[in-house]
Order: C-alpha cells, then structure tokens, then sequence
C-alpha cells in the first residue's frame, strides 16, 4: 500500500522527484545564452539539471535539462550541470528552443 500512496502523492522521503522552480545555484552567460545549474537532491545525492535561456524577438525562451549524473556534492553537480549547458548550447545554439 505504501507503493501507492508514494505513487499518488500520499508518502515518500520528503525528496523531490524534480525541481518545481528552484532558485539557480550558479548562472553564467555564454555566447548570448543565460545557463542556471538547479541540480535537486535525489536518492541522497545531487541531480544534474539546469535551464538555457534566451530572449529572441522580445520573448523569453528556456529549454530546461535534466541529465542521469548524479553526485555527492552540490558543487560537483553545479560545475557539471554549466558544462552540460554549455555543451548543449555549442552544439544546438538557438535550435535548442525548437
């Protein structure tokens, strides 16, 4: 029973499965594009996850990224999820919103 109520919202360990809107950790701009790292607490460690933005003809644009890594530190999962950010923006730049 306790499988369902955590399946339905009725228990758990008080972790959140994903951010809602977390506040970002640490943000960096890179090549005109805003990345926020917002790794969560999963299982014990830090979740890899963070959000690219940009404004593009007046409107705000995010692609948020969420990634298997998992680490002990929250600042270890900081570092990693800019990285990805930055990755994800070399490799698609503006495609990323589409």
């Amino acid at each position: 029973m306790s499988f369902l109520k955590r399946l339905f919202g009725g228990g758990g360990s008080g972790e959140a499965a994903a951010p809602k809107e977390a506040a970002p950790a640490k943000q960096v701009e890179h090549k005109g594009f805003l990345i926020s790292a917002t790794p969560y607490k999963a299982e014990g460690q830090y979740q890899t996850c963070g959000v690219v933005s940009k404004e593009i003809g007046g409107v705000m644009k995010e692609h948020k990224f969420i990634r298997a890594d998992r680490f002990a530190g929250l600042d270890d999962a900081v570092d990693i999820s800019i990285k990805k950010g930055i990755q994800l923006v070399d490799e698609q730049g503006e495609r990323i919103f589409g």
